[in-house]
């Protein structure tokens, strides 16, 4: 069964039903005229949205506070969410704004659960005027999980047609994260901290004059276990060069191959104690639409809760240089052209990125380089 291949300008979002297999979308033929286009969050007229994470008391106002007074060059809307019956932050970040209006504060609980409703209805009536701001900061309440914060921004028409995320910071507590990264939850419930870690593109290591070298080391080494393709920058009272956390949409696979290209390479891999790892695949050649969309689908169906987040930077049989990205949270997946097609004479190496719990390499592997068209051209 065939379908009309969509627009290529539009980025395209899955969503299995968990009893029943769905197709991903078929990579948009496009006429050989064409150049590729950027998926739908990497358009320069959205307005970006920075995510700050991190656990109870690790320094996220504090780093707000300092965004907000240690540049003039940038109109910065501020979205905070507190958590708890007295809002207390949103008068420590109102000192540091020209205009109190520029702040709005959630505070009817964590906003990766009751307030999603509440931060589209916020979003929902900035967009008016979104075009006043150069940039979004969202600071989460310390107990949140960024995932559904990803998901209603991605998904939510509304929210997908006027923002992007533009990345997701952590802060890393160097004196307490151990401990929470330690902690054992309820069944069912999920590692907050653990999760933040997982999801980030930029760690803070903060405090880290509270520790000694080899406490912080050690952090260091475990956090890259975790999520080995985020950046790391070590800070002390959240003071970190606004350079390398702000509007380098980051949040995008292709940004990520251009900070560390070196992700992929091979490395010597010591036993994995932590939960979560994350695991980076590549290979040269040209995919099978058909074969790579069955294995989504499956992998998807199957381990969807497991993986937190997955990107991908793809080559297709039948595709001539249009060159594919995806990138997902959970089983919502985003697939569309990348930004600039591949190049005369460049290697068609397909890239993959997972983060997740309980990732078997070698599987991944090997179901992925099962998906290889057999004509090596494409």
């Amino acid at each position: 069964r065939s379908t009309e291949p969509p627009p290529p300008s539009q980025a395209r979002s899955h969503h299995p039903d968990p009893t029943r297999s769905q197709p991903l979308p078929q990579p948009p033929t496009l006429p050989s005229h064409s150049t590729a286009t950027t998926m739908a969050d990497d358009k320069p007229d959205l307005t970006p949205i920075t995510v700050i994470t991190g656990f109870l008391g690790a320094g996220k106002t504090t780093l707000v506070n300092y965004i907000l007074k240690e540049q003039n060059e940038w109109k910065i809307c501020v979205l905070e969410n507190e958590f708890g019956e007295v809002a207390i932050d949103d008068g420590l970040v109102a000192e540091s704004l020209d205009a109190p209006e520029d702040l709005i504060t959630m505070d009817n609980g964590c906003v990766c659960c009751s307030v999603r409703g509440d931060l589209v209805r916020t979003l929902g009536q900035l967009a008016s005027r979104r075009k006043d701001f150069d940039a979004i900061l969202l600071e989460t309440t310390g107990l949140a999980d960024p995932a559904p914060i990803v998901y209603t921004v991605q998904t939510n028409p509304k929210m997908s047609d006027n923002y992007r995320i533009d990345s997701i910071v952590c802060l890393a507590d160097c004196k307490h994260l151990g401990a929470h990264l330690d902690e054992k939850k309820p069944d069912g419930s999920i590692n907050e901290a653990l999760h933040q870690v997982a999801f980030a593109d930029k760690i803070l290591l903060n405090k880290v004059d509270l520790v000694t070298a080899e406490e912080k080391a050690k952090l260091e080494t475990r956090l890259r276990t975790i999520n080995n393709f985020a950046t790391v920058i070590e800070t002390e009272r959240s003071r970190a060069p606004l350079e390398k956390i702000l509007g380098l949409n980051s949040f995008s696979m292709e940004s990520i191959l251009s900070y560390d290209p070196g992700f992929f390479d091979e490395k010597n891999e010591i036993h994995n104690l932590e939960l979560v790892q994350s695991v980076g695949i590549k290979f040269e050649g040209n995919l099978h639409a058909q074969y790579f969309n069955m294995f989504m689908m499956d992998l998807l169906r199957e381990r969807a809760a497991d993986l937190y987040r997955t990107k991908g930077l793809l080559s297709f049989h039948g595709q001539g240089n249009t060159k594919f990205v995806f990138q997902g949270v959970h089983e919502q997946i985003n697939f569309g052209p990348a930004k600039t097609p591949w190049k005369e004479g460049e290697t068609r190496e397909n890239k993959f990125v997972f983060i997740g719990k309980n990732l078997d390499r070698k599987e991944l592997t090997k179901g992925l380089t099962e998906c290889l068209h057999k004509d090596t051209k494409a």
